[in-house]
Parts: C-alpha cells; sequence; structure tokens
C-alpha cells in the first residue's frame, strides 16, 4: 500500500500527538492497538502515513526536523512515544497573518509563541512547497480564531490540489462559497473544527440525545472548559472565540428535539490554567424535567489530555480524505465531516454519523 503524504500548518500539541501516535502504531498490531476507532481504512494504517512538508511561525521550530519541532516548547501534552526517527522534514516559516494574537506577548516563554525572525512565504512559496513535497492531505492545526490565516491556507490547498483537514473552527467546509470551490476543483475537504474522540463536545452530544430518548425535557445546560496549552491561552482574547462557540454550541443544538433559547444554553472555552497543560477538564451540566414535570439535573466532570483525545480522531479523518482522492471525490466530505467534526456541512446525529461513515468507508456511500 503506497504511503499518504501530508502536510500540516501548525506543530503544535495535536500534531506532536498525531505524529507520536503514528511512530506508537508502527510495530501494533490490530489485536494490540489502544485507542484506534478503526485500524485499516481502505487498506491504509496508521503508519501508512507520512509527513512531507510543516508550517510553523515559532523561531523554536523553524528550520527543525519535524521529529524534534512536535517536542520544542511551547508543546506540552503528554510524551508517550520518545523514540522518533528524524523524518528528514524540516518546518518551513509559515504565513503569520492572524495566527498570533498580540496578548500572547505578555506571557513567558514556555508558554507561549516565540515568533520567528524568517521571512514570510507568499501564497506562491507555500503552493510550491506542496506541490515539490508531494503532498495530497493538508491539516490545518491554526490557533482558534485565524480567520485570515486559514483563509490563506486554505486557497494554499485548493491552488496546490491537495485535500485539507479543517481541525479549527473558521468555516471553511461548512461555508457553502469555500465548499463549492473545493468541489469545482474536485478536491475533498473534511471539516470543520475536530471533535475528541471522547471529548466535552461528543458527550455533551450522547448526554443530550439521551435526555431526548428518554422523554426528558432539557430546559437549561451549559459546558464550562479549563486547560492550560496555547490553545487555552490564545482563547483569553474572548475576540478570538465567536467561532468556536458558535461551532461547540449549535454540535449540542444539533441534537436536541428543539433548540434551547440563548440565555438557557452556554457552551465555550472559560479559562486558562496554566498549571493543567494540555490536561483539559469539563463541566457539564443539565437541568430538565422527567414525568410529572418533576424536575432532575445532572453534572458530570470530565478530565482528558486534550490533544492526544483529538489524535484518534484526526488519524482516521486523514483516511478518509485519502479514499476520496483514491476515488475520485471532491467537496465536503459530509459524512466523514459529520463523525469527526463539530461544525459539519449536513449535521446528523452521531449515530446517523458513524453509520453513514462506515458506508462511506466501504463505498457505499460517495460521501
Amino acid at each position: 500500500m503506497s504511503k499518504i503524504r501530508i502536510a500540516v500548518v501548525g506543530v503544535g500539541n495535536c500534531f506532536s500527538s498525531l505524529w507520536q501516535g503514528i511512530n506508537y502504531y508502527a510495530d501494533k498490531s490490530a489485536e494490540d492497538a489502544i485507542g484506534l476507532m478503526h485500524w485499516e481504512i481502505g487498506g491504509y494504517k496508521p503508519n501508512d502515513i507520512e509527513v512531507v512538508a510543516a508550517f510553523d511561525i515559532d523561531k523554536r521550530k523553524v528550520g527543525k526536523d519535524v521529529a524534534e519541532a512536535i517536542f520544542a516548547p511551547p508543546n506540552c501534552t503528554t510524551i508517550f512515544c520518545k523514540d522518533i526517527p528524524l523524518t528528514g522534514v524540516k518546518v518551513q516559516m509559515g504565513k503569520i497573518l492572524d495566527g498570533f494574537s498580540e496578548h500572547m506577548k505578555d506571557y513567558p516563554e514556555d508558554k507561549t509563541f516565540v515568533l520567528a525572525d524568517e521571512p514570510e512565504p507568499s501564497k506562491e512559496d507555500v503552493v510550491a512547497a506542496l506541490k515539490d513535497s508531494g503532498a495530497e492531505v493538508f491539516l490545518n492545526y491554526l490557533p482558534v480564531g485565524s480567520e485570515d490565516a486559514v483563509r490563506f491556507y486554505a486557497e494554499c490547498a485548493i491552488e496546490a490540489g491537495v485535500g485539507f483537514i479543517n481541525n479549527m473552527p473558521v468555516f471553511i467546509a461548512s461555508d457553502p462559497r469555500w465548499a463549492q470551490r473545493f468541489h469545482e476543483k474536485n478536491i475533498p475537504i473534511v471539516g470543520d473544527d475536530i471533535k475528541s474522540q471522547v471529548g466535552a463536545t461528543i458527550t455533551h452530544r450522547t448526554l443530550a440525545n439521551l435526555f431526548k430518548r428518554r422523554g426528558v425535557k432539557l430546559e437549561r445546560t451549559y459546558q464550562l472548559n479549563t486547560g492550560g496549552n496555547t490553545d487555552f491561552l490564545n482563547m483569553l482574547n474572548r475576540h478570538r472565540l465567536r467561532s468556536k462557540k458558535l461551532s461547540k454550541t449549535e454540535a449540542v443544538q444539533a441534537v436536541l428535539a428543539e433548540p434551547l433559547p440563548a440565555d438557557n444554553i452556554h457552551i465555550g472555552p472559560s479559562d486558562y490554567v496554566p498549571w493543567q497543560k494540555d490536561n483539559k477538564v469539563a463541566f457539564i451540566r443539565m437541568e430538565g424535567k422527567l414525568f410529572g414535570d418533576v424536575p432532575m439535573h445532572l453534572e458530570l466532570r470530565l478530565s482528558v489530555e486534550d490533544s492526544p483525545n483529538s489524535a484518534g480522531v484526526a488519524i482516521d479523518s486523514i483516511r478518509c480524505c485519502k479514499l476520496a482522492l483514491d476515488r475520485g471525490i471532491g467537496g465536503p466530505l459530509t459524512s466523514p465531516s459529520a463523525y469527526f467534526m463539530k461544525h459539519p456541512p449536513q449535521q446528523m446525529t452521531d449515530d446517523e454519523a458513524c453509520k453513514s461513515t462506515e458506508e462511506f468507508i466501504a463505498g457505499k456511500r460517495e460521501r
């Protein structure tokens, strides 16, 4: 089986976990591989993925081999695979645009980005790098709120003719104008805003669906999240949160019998706690009424390592995107997007999305 050649923008915690995982599972078999939703997709196993290009803006990563850059500050995720061979791929300087929030300059270097003083690439430079590397799938791991930067790299993916996986909440796959552009070029895209394997959003959706199925009327709910990585530090700038809050809120609203009024639902990042590092803690509360209009409430606390939790989903979205390329399918992949992402072009229940994605993998569903 040929390799899946990926490029990435944002060599942060999420990509660190993904690349560690690709190496971690290299000597595993289907029987002893823990933590994967699929061992094989379309004949592609986890270690059939190779990185061929990478972009970042931090001086501690730019110019380093990807295998070294994934462990450079401010990355702080769990290291579960230390012995990673050099890739021969150097991290290139990326386009900054709005990928860096000014308030992050006020924090210690080990907590935040340190901008490299390398010349920024043009769109033509990035497109050339993608083409020269032979990249097939381009992963976007830019910080929340990087509206202009995400559009810049989506444009590069279209011009280079590579599949695009939008792991963060700037709406590309779910924007009809962008979706049409990927469709016209017959380039697959999976997006937007990656779900974790077992994270706050998928758990909240599952509980909301449980209430609906068991006849409980949900009246009010919140989801509060804290963490100590650069993602949470970046999101202290509340102006960058609009799309993130919308993405997470709509993901829960989509499974309710009827949407809750805005005053009765609050979902979104809440605070930055430095010592938590890549540990994310979510607090979920749901208030409703059951038989006889008798009130009830549920409270849940969920603690996870944030980046490995998303890597378990990213590894499947990459392979589904590659399947689309192999089959000549372009435009938004509605089934994988609904299963893997919070803000897909078409919302489905998680059961529907799972079934549709299995049908897509088996070749029984085009998208």
